[in-house]
């Protein structure tokens, strides 16, 4: 079996999928995250491409390899595109087999893994009742983050503000829900301590990268000064970073972007490395139903995860409409648990009329940066 034909297929920023097609008639799928710069990594997958034609699918781990170590150059872009094809290439290897990615990856370690949802909301009000609904529909984790407009707000007010917020959603869900704080790195390290020591009597299951990844050291900081676990690592780029962040004690859980970090080889390697650490593993998830449905194969095959990260497919986050349409049949939820499938390769395929409509009507996306009340740039 040879690789014939590797196309991108970008549907939207947050949506980019890709194909590699054989000569046997088996085709995969994958999904590449670098959703800030999507036409970047388009440029990595046309120079991947000379290469992975006419070359044997299953050597998929010697494939990565070889385009990794093949330049010094790193990064988002190249690692989403080599992210993108791993996982098209596990997609045709269990397609090859007859058998899901996670049985060639070792075997199910469970049936099916919890999700936490997204939850938002213009003011507190709105966000605790739609934390709420997700309690009705299901969900026992809910996910959330800083109000809009706290970017502007002075030391005390955002401390005081945002723990408020955390403690509207407790008193509204109860404590059989677990409640997720993501600060999507907009806090400093003194507004981290501070607003962990004012939540941990909310007891969150986790307080997500509470300052920006740019250094294990900074992070440790914060995670040594709280009893609430950290969680972080969605922009990390491969195994090396992971390794940094657990040398230093910086979490107690990782949270590793399968379509980013390397796919699913990459993405396994690092849930061993945090196993072996005992840190436990929430994969990060902002992308389509793709992404869920790779996400629900390393969960499934790894003895050390905790949680799933879901979005409803685009639903709930403002990514302009619902991206459950670009396959024929999402992964299974069933009352707060995403069903590990037993179908062969990833488990989902694409809706073809969904995804070319997608890509006919795909847009350059402006770069939009929020900053602080005095103009400086703040963390988006």
């Amino acid at each position: 079996m040879k690789i014939t034909n590797v196309e991108s297929l970008l549907v939207r920023s947050h949506c980019h999928l890709v194909r590699v097609s054989t000569d046997e008639g088996i085709s995969g799928i994958g999904e590449a995250g670098f959703w800030g710069y999507p036409e970047a990594t388009e440029g990595a997958l046309q120079r991947i491409k000379q290469y992975l034609i006419g070359k044997d699918p299953l050597r998929i781990d010697y494939h990565w390899q070889y385009v990794y170590r093949n330049n010094h150059h790193r990064g988002g872009a190249l690692n989403a595109a080599l992210s993108a094809v791993d996982i098209a290439l596990w997609d045709i290897a269990g397609k090859h087999f007859g058998a899901p990615a996670w049985q060639l990856l070792g075997g199910k370690c469970r049936e099916k893994i919890r999700a936490y949802m997204h939850v938002r909301g213009a003011d507190v009000e709105e966000l605790v009742k739609n934390a709420e609904k997700a309690v009705k529909d299901g969900f026992t984790a809910v996910r959330f983050g800083p109000m809009r407009g706290s970017e502007k707000f002075g030391y005390s007010e955002l401390i005081k503000s945002q723990a408020n917020v955390m403690g509207a959603v407790r008193n509204a869900v109860g404590d059989s829900v677990d409640i997720c704080y993501d600060v999507h790195n907009r806090f400093s390290p003194l507004e981290a301590i501070s607003f962990c020591k004012e939540v941990e009597k909310y007891m969150p299951l986790f307080i997500e990268d509470p300052v920006k990844q740019d250094s294990a050291e900074r992070v440790a900081t914060v995670a040594s000064s709280t009893t609430i676990p950290i969680a972080t690592g969605e922009r990390l780029h491969n195994v090396f970073e992971f390794r940094e962040l657990l040398l230093w004690k910086a979490c107690r859980i990782v949270r590793p972007d399968v379509c980013v970090c390397g796919g699913l080889t990459q993405s396994k390697k690092i849930a061993a490395l945090a196993e072996a650490f005992q840190v436990g593993v929430v994969p990060h998830n902002p992308l389509s139903p793709i992404s869920t449905a790779v996400c629900v194969q390393l969960d499934a095959c790894i003895p050390n995860a905790i949680l799933q990260e879901y979005t409803g497919e685009g639903t709930a986050i403002g990514m302009g409409g619902d991206m459950r349409r670009v396959v024929k049949s999402p992964v299974k939820l069933e009352k707060g648990y995403l069903i590990v499938p037993e179908t062969p390769g990833i488990g989902v395929e694409i809706d073809e009329e969904a995804v070319r409509e997608g890509m006919k009507t795909y847009k350059l996306a402006a770069i939009e940066t929020p900053v602080h009340s005095d103009g400086s740039v703040a963390d988006s």
